[in-house]
């Protein structure tokens, strides 16, 4: 049994962690609900869980399309679960099926035998809870979806730029000199680039014919190319003022190569301090793709995403103010929890509270 071993200073940190029970519970909730985001076809999806039917069972919710005909039906095309369960249930026949909470997806349009206005209020007898968008699309299924999106991206976001920022924050630090030099001119140089502007200009100019997830890919590197010098001048000044400690001179007698030093030794003890500031990441990426999606120029539609159900819903705040007082909810409460989070982790990680300098 493979066991992960602490420190005692990092076991006093998570500790004094768990203590600031806000923080604490923060996390345990946003892990819970993006572990159920990533589970959400079980949750909210228009494939049914289990189909039995003439003695078999039938899991649709990962698998492929079943067609109708599959099921005794008049068309070909793929299974209406929701149809199918009324038939069922009208002709008694035995068989049945079991739907998930909220039976749509994100990308479904309920318009129904009704004409197609849109912007339907919330309805739990047609289980749509928060209601529908301007195309009668499930606004609780795209928040779900959405939440989903948004978070994945925002974590890719933090792990491509710690990436980048320690890399080249480690360079200039440890070697000094023209290096850090020349490396701290063009860090100054490329944080002066506006970032609003060339994530339009490059998304806007992105070709069309890309797929969703090349879109997405695209999107998550332009944002992460203008967004890591920020952090780079922490690691940088942690590394420099690291790498002037005993631990590090005796590394270097005893042959340790700048590899091992950097990675075995400096940056295990810089880390404590680049943590502090992964909420707040976290955080500024969830709040970036939804502006940019408000403004039209972020994930490529019909993606779910908060910022472009913001976008419908201020626009038509009249007529479905339901969107807008959900979204704004969620958005505000994700961005709530995540600060919660930052706070605990910073007062956790104070190296003021658990160091001594002599």
């Amino acid at each position: 049994m493979i066991r992960l071993k602490l420190n005692p200073l990092t076991r006093k940190k998570l500790s004094r962690f768990r203590s600031i029970k806000r923080g604490y519970w923060s996390l345990l909730f946003l892990l819970s609900v993006y572990l159920v985001s990533l589970g959400a076809e079980l949750f909210v999806n228009k494939k049914a869980l289990v189909v039995f039917y003439e003695g078999n069972f039938f899991f649709p919710t990962y698998a492929d399309q079943i067609s109708g005909t599959r099921f005794g039906l008049d068309y070909s095309y793929e299974t209406n679960y929701r149809d199918l369960k009324n038939k069922f249930k009208e002709s008694q026949s035995g068989n049945w099926v079991i739907l998930p909470i909220v039976p749509y997806d994100p990308y479904e349009m309920d318009y129904g035998e009704e004409e197609a206005t849109g912007f339907s209020s919330p309805n739990f007898e047609k289980s749509h809870f928060l209601g529908t968008d301007k195309t009668e699309r499930d606004v609780l299924a795209r928040l779900l979806y959405g939440f989903r999106i948004a978070m994945t991206f925002a974590i890719s976001y933090l792990l491509l730029t710690y990436l980048l920022a320690m890399g080249v924050g480690s360079l200039m630090g440890y070697a000094g000199g023209k290096i850090d030099m020349v490396g701290l001119r063009f860090v100054e140089i490329w944080s002066n680039v506006p970032f609003l502007y060339m994530v339009i200009i490059l998304v806007s100019v992105m070709p069309g014919w890309w797929g969703v997830g090349w879109q997405v890919s695209s999107l998550l590197f332009i944002m992460v190319l203008f967004s890591w010098t920020g952090m780079t001048y922490y690691v940088r000044a942690s590394i420099y003022k690291e790498k002037a400690r005993e631990y590090v001179a005796a590394a270097r007698v005893i042959g340790a190569s700048p590899t091992r030093i950097v990675f075995r030794h400096l940056l295990p003890n810089v880390i404590s301090t680049l943590v502090t500031f992964a909420p707040f990441t976290i955080a500024a990426a969830i709040s970036s793709v939804t502006a940019l999606d408000f403004l039209g120029y972020g994930l490529p539609p019909p993606t779910p995403s908060w910022g472009e159900l913001l976008k419908q819903g201020v626009n038509n705040l009249r007529i479905a103010p339901w969107i807008v007082t959900s979204t704004v909810s969620a958005l505000v409460l994700t961005l709530t929890l995540v600060t919660f989070v930052g706070e605990a982790v910073r007062e956790a990680f104070d190296p003021k509270k658990f160091s001594t300098y002599e």
